[in-house]
């Protein structure tokens, strides 16, 4: 594992970058370990079961990433990936009552289309 120091990282980002491609690179608040850089083609870590899945929730949840891309990014249907969060206790749908069901309304209706 290589190391940076936090005014490196900041200086070069890139180089941490391209370092994290080859082994995870553990970045350092004076002197004390502060993150790991993991690149994500390592499928050795994004290989181990449940840890895409667990990224992608963490980052539809935070609202970073959309619903389609974290489904994608997990590996599972946009349904699988709803009924996943959703035993979690992560609202799928955010935003007030009124966009909320101008939503249902919109997907009612494409709905309908489609059929």
């Amino acid at each position: 594992m290589k190391a940076v120091s936090v005014r490196e990282l900041k200086n070069n980002p890139s180089a941490a970058l391209r370092a994290a491609r080859e082994q995870p690179v553990m970045v350092l608040n004076r002197h004390e370990p502060e993150a790991v850089l993991i690149h994500l083609s390592d499928d050795s870590l994004l290989g181990e079961p449940g840890v895409r899945q667990a990224i992608a929730t963490g980052l539809f949840r935070e609202r970073s990433l959309s619903l389609g891309l974290a489904a994608k990014y997990a590996g599972l249907e946009i349904a699988e990936f709803i009924e996943h969060v959703s035993r979690l206790g992560i609202p799928v749908v955010a935003g007030t009552a009124e966009a909320v069901r101008d939503d249902a309304e919109s997907v009612e209706a494409w709905r309908r289309g489609s059929s």
